[in-house]
């Protein structure tokens, strides 16, 4: 190696040094950091929980004891501690076997499954099982709807449990429900039910990078410009 090679390298190190002590570069490092940790949490939970699903916010009050017909945030604040699910949770849920589902009510899985009748996400409780051409089906409720958990299912069964074979067949089964975390989910609802609920993110985040870059930045340039007109 050459002397030149040397020089340039040193020069090299110098640079990042300097740039490492400044706060904004500092904070953008911290920005991209808390990103790619975020969404590799994500994406590791999904391998680690063997589903492509492994969080969602729960939409509707049907899991919900007592369960009075109105989704309200009032709800979710009743009983956030509950076995059972509120609006507003966030559930974490794990890939499985169907044949390794706890069908035995009430104390049965909750489960994340599509609905025979669309491909919307539904979570609800294992209340029975047939089995019909090795395929299993399983007839599901909310623990809120009819007669509630945990007294024997008697009205408020979904209405694919009167389906010929009757319920969910085990292909449409996403996964069950390991964790719940209260309230939380009310933030992804908010922007998801508000057409102006994504855009307030985004000026917010807007706002922030202002306060913390733009702004400080300002102040700096100005204070040479002041030192200079000084006599």
């Amino acid at each position: 190696m050459n002397r030149n090679h040397f020089t340039i390298r040193g020069k090299s190190l110098i640079a990042l040094k300097k740039l490492w002590k400044n706060d904004y570069f500092k904070t953008a490092v911290a920005i991209v950091l808390l990103v790619v940790i975020v969404l590799g949490f994500f994406f590791g939970l999904e391998l680690a929980l063997n589903t492509p699903d492994p969080a969602l916010t729960v939409e509707s009050g049907s899991m919900c004891i007592p369960y009075d017909g109105n989704d309200n945030f009032w709800l979710s604040l009743t009983h956030p501690f509950d076995r059972t699910l509120s609006i507003g949770d966030i559930i974490i849920v794990q890939g499985i076997d169907p044949k390794d589902l706890n069908t035995n009510y009430p104390n049965s899985d909750i489960i994340v499954f599509h609905s025979p009748y669309s491909s919307e996400l539904i979570v609800h409780r294992i209340v029975g099982t047939e089995v019909v051409n090795g395929t299993i089906y399983y007839l599901t409720k909310g623990d809120g709807n009819g007669n509630p958990w945990p007294q024997t299912p008697q009205t408020g069964l979904d209405p694919w449990d009167s389906n010929n074979p009757p319920g969910v067949p085990q292909n449409m089964v996403v996964g069950k429900v390991v964790m719940r975390i209260p309230w939380f989910g009310w933030i992804t609802l908010f922007m998801r039910n508000n057409q102006w609920g994504l855009p307030l993110i985004i000026a917010l985040i807007v706002l922030l990078v202002i306060i913390e870059f733009i702004i400080p930045m300002l102040r700096e340039k100005k204070r040479p410009e002041q030192q200079n007109g000084v006599q």
